[in-house]
């Protein structure tokens, strides 16, 4: 009672229940005023621990536990010829194990240096080891121009094609881009694994145990009841980074040491080199406009990696799996349906009132890294292009960004977060921008079903972007928790800001070479911007406010496109590439 525990559980209650009474579909709903605990900020249970040292998966220890270090293939396919085993405890300083099966090999001792300094060392020695098959890279896939024109599975929803003589209309396009990002984890995966009697005890951080141990039941040929995983903290996730990959590693090894307790913990080059990424995505919009300059026609065409290679669709999407006698076989890349969000088509469609619409997806099936979910899959370079043309229709047309989206919005509640945000921001006072100073606008609703989201940036452009202040105004239904709602969308802030400012994976013919925080930037505390949140409360029909629409990912996109129409209203120059880095502004003021 009262959120206290009461002692009981499900089971002890269950001869109380009769299950021949009749299914009621729609249940009453409890009227809002009799809430006492819907609409509560409420502390949270992880703080004190997380505050105070409890440990987080890389920080587990388990008695008689071993430490492990793996040695990866360099790409999908490659084979391993020759390893210098010598060398390597030589340089380990320890007779360490070193287990390979396949071509998965892993270094193994009750000492962490020891296998830290073992994988080190057969990293930096090229010559103790001999790769065969192994596949290189094209640089030049660091850019996402190069998606054009590759074979891909091709689809288009909507409207007929758009005619291409429109007497009095005018075309508009521009093409939109974003790179190759990381998850970009504060820590690296972990993972530890038991293997006793034919069972396997894994612990993990991934997002999902059930489909973790369906997963790795394929990979590892055995049945999934033989697999129990248990969920520890570890240090942000942000969809599928390398944790569920540990996992399998951790077993691999504990499979051939069996009664030992294996950890595995990745090393920070393995992370940035081997994890999941989210995949690039190159974005053409081409809008009709009227004589009033209204769009009349909205063609969203995008070429895009698989977003989703989630644990749950085979073992073959974990990474040793490729590298074992019998792999698992790789399930066919799809992404998802837009009965649940879409993938690289989530927010593809604008939400404004617009008379014809159509997407033109390109899905490549065969990218050279490997591509799964990031924080809102493709609804942040969506609406990164839905907005920054918005921006460039309303110039074309004389009218302020504001008022340009408002006479194409039916929506009241897009109208009205979009108007919070934009009065809390100060929005009439923006002035002509131009001089290194600008204000900008960016507007979602997540999944075009989900939160409603407005947020307002504020930037000054020097050598570089840095965000002083941002105004989120957001809908997002029946709140139960407000602190956690302002958490969510808190967060998606900032990381909407770095993937906008920093975040691009770097390549060389060997594969991804962004493998340190040097080479690959994300925002500093120091350049976090003052944020200012306000939940808009619902309004319309009665039963409206019983409707929790879910905040977790809807700010990411209107995020990042504010940043590039606030730097647009500074530089007076537009920059339609993630990220908005040094590199970009230059080329945008050269032009």
């Amino acid at each position: 009672a009262d959120g206290e525990p009461t002692g009981f559980d499900y089971w002890r209650l269950a001869d109380e229940v009769d299950l021949r009474a009749p299914l009621q579909r729609r249940p009453p709903l409890k009227p809002t005023a009799d809430y006492r605990l819907v609409g509560r900020s409420v502390a949270r249970l992880d703080l004190p621990d997380k505050l105070s040292g409890a440990p987080f998966i890389n920080d587990l220890s388990r008695p008689g536990m071993l430490h492990a270090r793996t040695l990866r293939q360099p790409a999908r396919g490659a084979r391993l010829a020759h390893l210098d085993e010598a060398a390597v405890r030589r340089a380990a300083g320890r007779p360490v194990q070193i287990l390979r099966v396949g071509d998965f090999v892993a270094f193994v001792d009750e000492s962490e240096a020891a296998v830290e300094a073992a994988a080190q060392a057969a990293a930096a020695n090229p010559d103790w080891i001999r790769w065969a098959d192994v596949r290189r890279i094209d640089p030049g896939h660091e850019e996402p121009s190069w998606l054009r024109g590759r074979p891909s599975r091709d689809r288009t929803l909507g409207a007929p094609p758009a005619d291409s003589d429109r007497p009095g209309q005018r075309l508009v396009s521009a093409v939109y881009s974003r790179p190759y990002v990381a998850h970009a984890s504060l820590a690296p995966s972990c993972a530890l694994a038991e293997y006793h009697d034919g069972r396997f005890h894994i612990w993990s951080h991934g997002q999902g145990m059930h489909p973790l141990v369906a997963t790795l039941a394929d990979a590892l040929g055995v049945p999934a009841d033989s697999i129990s995983a248990e969920h520890v903290q570890g240090s942000g996730c942000y969809g599928h980074n390398g944790a569920d990959d540990a996992a399998l590693d951790a077993a691999l090894i504990a499979r051939e040491l069996p009664g030992r307790c294996i950890r595995v913990q990745w090393r920070r080059q393995e992370e940035f080199g081997f994890e999941p990424l989210g995949t690039p995505m190159l974005i053409e919009l081409r809008v009709w406009l009227d004589g009033d300059g209204r769009p009349c026609d909205w063609t969203t065409e995008l070429w895009s990696g698989a977003h989703v290679q989630r644990p749950g669709l085979g073992g073959g999407n974990l990474l040793a799996s490729e590298a074992l006698p019998v792999p698992a076989p790789e399930p066919e890349v799809a992404d998802p349906p837009e009965s649940r969000g879409g993938g690289a088509t989530r927010n593809a469609v604008p939400l404004y009132d617009l008379p014809a619409h159509r997407i033109i997806h390109h899905l490549l099936p065969h990218l050279p890294l490997r591509t799964s979910a990031l924080r809102g899959l493709g609804a942040l370079p969506n609406v990164f292009a839905i907005e920054s043309m918005l921006d460039e229709l309303a110039a074309l047309s004389g009218r302020d960004p504001l008022d340009y989206r408002l006479a194409l919005l039916c929506d009241a509640r897009a109208r009205r977060v979009l108007q919070c945000a934009a009065d809390s921001a100060g929005w009439s006072a923006r002035g002509e921008g131009g001089q290194g100073h600008g204000l900008g606008l960016g507007f979602a609703r997540y999944k075009n079903r989900a939160a409603y989201a407005a947020v307002v940036a504020e930037v000054r452009v020097e050598n570089e972007v840095r965000v002083q202040r941002v105004w989120c105004a957001a809908d997002a239904g029946l709140v139960i928790n407000p602190d956690g709602v302002r958490n969510q969308l808190e967060g998606g802030i900032v990381q909407g800001a770095s993937w906008a400012l920093k975040e691009r994976v770097r390549l060389d013919e060997r594969g991804v070479s962004s493998v340190d925080w040097e080479s690959y930037p994300i925002l500093r505390f120091s350049e976090v911007p003052e944020i200012e949140v306000e939940l808009v409360a619902p309004e319309g029909q009665p039963d409206e406010p019983h409707r929790s629409l879910g905040a977790g990912e809807c700010t990411v996109g209107p995020t990042a496109a504010a940043i590039g129409n606030a730097v647009a209203h500074a530089l007076g120059a537009r920059i339609r590439d993630m990220p908005l880095d040094r590199e970009r502004i230059m080329a945008a003021l050269l032009r």
